[in-house]
C-alpha cells in the first residue's frame, strides 16, 4: 500500500517519536500539528529547542541544569549547604521541591549504576559528589534513588565511599503510603515498611 504522507511530515514524526514516551502515533499527530501552527509559533518552538540545547549546562555544584554557572537551589544562601540529597536526575528534584519539606541542597547523578545497561560508576556524578563532601561542609548525605535493584546498588557504592570521609549517610525511607490500608499492600512494600520502621 502507497504511503501518501508526504516526506516533510513523515521525517517531522520521526524525529517526535525519538522523545520518551511519544510512540509513532502520537508522533504524527505532533507532526500534522504543527502544520496547523502559525509561522511565528513554530519560529519560537524552534528558537525554545535550540536555546535549550545551546544556553542550559550542568550546575558547577549539584549537577543540576542551569542557564548560570550555578542552578537557582545552591546559590540561594537560605538553604542548608550541610545536607545534600543524592537524587538519579534533575526531574526528581522538581518532586522534592514540590512537597516544600526539603530546605538542604542536591546533587544529581545522571543515571544509576547498571553494567547490563552499561552504566558504570565513571559515567555518573559520584567524583563530584566526593569532592563536595570532602571540601567539608557536608553533614549528612540523603540517599534518595528509587527502590529499584540499580537504586538500591547505586546507593549502596555511593555509601560505602562516603563513610570513609565521616559523613553521616541516610537512605529514603521506603514503606506503606500515606492514606493506604494494609490488606491492599503487597508484600514487598509491606517488607520495605517493617525493615524502615521508626522508634515513636
Amino acid at each position: 500500500m502507497a504511503d501518501y504522507t508526504a516526506l516533510p511530515l513523515t521525517v517531522l514524526a520521526e524525529q517526535f517519536a525519538k522523545l520518551p514516551g511519544i510512540g509513532m502515533k502520537t508522533a504524527k499527530r505532533l507532526a500534522y500539528h504543527v502544520t496547523t501552527m502559525s509561522n511565528s509559533d513554530v519560529q519560537e518552538f524552534s528558537n525554545a529547542l535550540i536555546n535549550v540545547k545551546c544556553n542550559i549546562h550542568l550546575c558547577d555544584i549539584c549537577q543540576n541544569f542551569t542557564d548560570g554557572v550555578t542552578c537557582p537551589l545552591c546559590s540561594d544562601h537560605n538553604r542548608d549547604g550541610s545536607i545534600v540529597c543524592v537524587v538519579e536526575t534533575p526531574q526528581d528534584i522538581a518532586i522534592f521541591e514540590k512537597s516544600g519539606d526539603f530546605n538542604g541542597l542536591y546533587h544529581v547523578l545522571h543515571g544509576l549504576i547498571s553494567p547490563l545497561g552499561k552504566v558504570m560508576p565513571q559515567d555518573l556524578k559520584v567524583s563530584e559528589l566526593l569532592k563536595r563532601v570532602q571540601s567539608g561542609t557536608v553533614k549528612e548525605v540523603i540517599m534518595a534513588t528509587n527502590s529499584t535493584v540499580e537504586g538500591d546498588a547505586t546507593a549502596i557504592y555511593i555509601a560505602n565511599l562516603l563513610k570513609p570521609l565521616g559523613v553521616k549517610v541516610t537512605r529514603l525511607a521506603f514503606g506503606i503510603p500515606v492514606g493506604s490500608y494494609i490488606e491492599y499492600v503487597d508484600d514487598v512494600t509491606i517488607n520495605k515498611a517493617l525493615e524502615n520502621r521508626n522508634e515513636m
